[in-house]
């Protein structure tokens, strides 16, 4: 393979829509998430209402790659052979030598299938996008209050946790103005919402008039994502794609045929008859990755039609396109903003009161380095009866280098280069920063080698 990548090669341009085209305004977001699934847990189940009141500093355990170990109630951050790095109970980290005694120095024994992908198990939850993580932190303080009401040693509260997620996520969830996320989001849309910057909207139009065909392929059903893109892009936001796939359903969009997942057209939002092929460009629900590249075969004129797709989530978007669909991928992530750089805590400039409701309450923006996590890219392992410690990369930083292309912290960062910019690409024979773009994250650079870790 090439040693580098550029979108003047590709005849094909996709999108994920939530945290990648739509980007939203995290400490708001990640807070309303956080409440829609408590105010269920509380008012639904019966759980202890103190989960409904959130500390400010509170949202600092949530970290993209941590891995909730159901049964025990435990979080993991693994390293990239699968052994533990850090973990906690509940919200209350455990120390190096609790870890020792109940996970050792050997693979956790669910990382097989954890690092197949495969997320949908009572056994474990892999937290990777930033819908899912604020319930991390809520299963986190779930484990905190069971212990301290009950004394459990194994823990049944997921079957709740996942009532809650469909009650606020499920597809008709916006229609009805049922949960608590959906209603928000919609009378509130400034709150939550950054409206994409006039030179994302540009290369949009860049890519188009150069010949490229432009895919959005979203898991949101077409009304949310109506709304967001009305919101962020314009009322015109159709005219930025040749296809749109809403309720896509990823990363079963990727992995299934079509007789398992047919495409359907919509009318007033409403999914309609399966489609026995895709043939012609437009609005559709649901589908698979295989009709919708025989399409792109034939609008291009070519055999084998070269498609790249950004996204946010490594298990619904980057790893499904590159290993069931062989695509190139580009992994938005917004971690790289905040390994990149220690941000120092600003000087007080002038009294609480004065400041806005949402500056006062010191919700950081999840991607900051997590105080109880660490790096997402990198950490130390304690060395054994006085052995130095060692760096190692984490399981998350390992999946980046395999399975995608490039990586970059927003579509905002390569919107004004040229398109046959040349990347360098994600690959074994290169350096373990190639491939991100503007620049690696902090934590992997060997001179740098002590800022963010703790």
């Amino acid at each position: 393979m090439q040693q580098h990548f550029s979108l003047a090669d590709c005849d094909v341009v996709g999108f994920d829509l939530d945290h990648t085209l739509c980007r939203y305004n995290l400490p708001q977001s990640a807070r309303l998430i956080y409440d829609s699934f408590a105010q269920y847990l509380v008012t639904e189940k019966g759980y202890d209402e103190d989960l409904l009141i959130l500390a400010p500093d509170s949202l600092d355990f949530c970290c993209k790659g941590l891995v909730l170990d159901i049964e025990e109630g435990n979080f993991l951050k693994l390293a990239e052979d699968g052994t533990v790095l850090r973990a906690s109970h509940g919200t209350k980290s455990m120390t190096f030598e609790e870890i020792l005694e109940i996970y050792g120095r050997r693979e956790w024994k669910h990382f097989n299938t954890v690092s197949e992908m495969v997320s949908r198990t009572a056994k474990y939850y892999l937290y990777d996008n930033y819908f899912d993580l604020p319930g991390a932190l809520l299963c986190a303080r779930v484990v905190d209050s069971l212990d301290q009401h009950d004394g459990q040693k194994k823990y049944d509260f997921w079957k709740d946790m996942v009532a809650a997620i469909q009650h606020n996520y499920k597809i008709s969830a916006f229609k009805e103005d049922c949960g608590t996320y959906f209603p928000e989001v919609k009378n509130h849309p400034d709150k939550y919402l950054q409206r994409c910057p006039e030179s994302v909207k540009k290369w949009l139009k860049q890519l188009k008039n150069a010949g490229k065909i432009l895919l959005l392929i979203t898991s949101s059903h077409s009304d949310y994502c109506r709304l967001l893109c009305e919101h962020v892009l314009g009322n015109d936001f159709e005219e930025y794609f040749d296809i749109l796939i809403t309720n896509a359903l990823k990363p079963g969009f990727f992995s299934h045929t079509p007789n398992q997942r047919p495409f359907r057209t919509l009318e007033n939002d409403e999914e309609q008859e399966a489609l026995l092929s895709l043939d012609k460009p437009g609005w559709y629900s649901q589908g698979n990755a295989i009709q919708l590249f025989d399409l792109l075969k034939k609008m291009t004129g070519k055999l084998d039609p070269k498609v790249v797709y950004f996204g946010d989530s490594m298990h619904s978007d980057i790893f499904p396109a590159r290993h069931y669909s062989n695509w190139e991928t580009v992994f938005i992530l917004e971690e790289l903003l905040g390994d990149k750089v220690t941000v120092p805590a600003k000087a007080e400039s002038e009294p609480l009161e004065k400041k806005g409701k949402y500056e006062g309450d010191q919700l950081k923006a999840p991607y900051f380095v997590s105080k109880q996590w660490g790096s997402f890219f990198m950490d130390r392992v304690p060395g054994l009866e006085n052995a130095e410690e060692t760096l190692v990369h984490t399981w998350s930083c390992k999946c980046i280098s395999t399975y995608s292309t490039i990586a970059i912290p927003s579509l905002e960062a390569i919107a004004d280069l040229p398109l046959d910019y040349r990347f360098t690409r994600f690959s074994p024979n290169s350096s373990a920063t190639a491939g991100y773009y503007p620049s690696p994250p902090r934590a992997l650079l060997p001179d740098e080698e002590s800022v963010t870790m703790k």
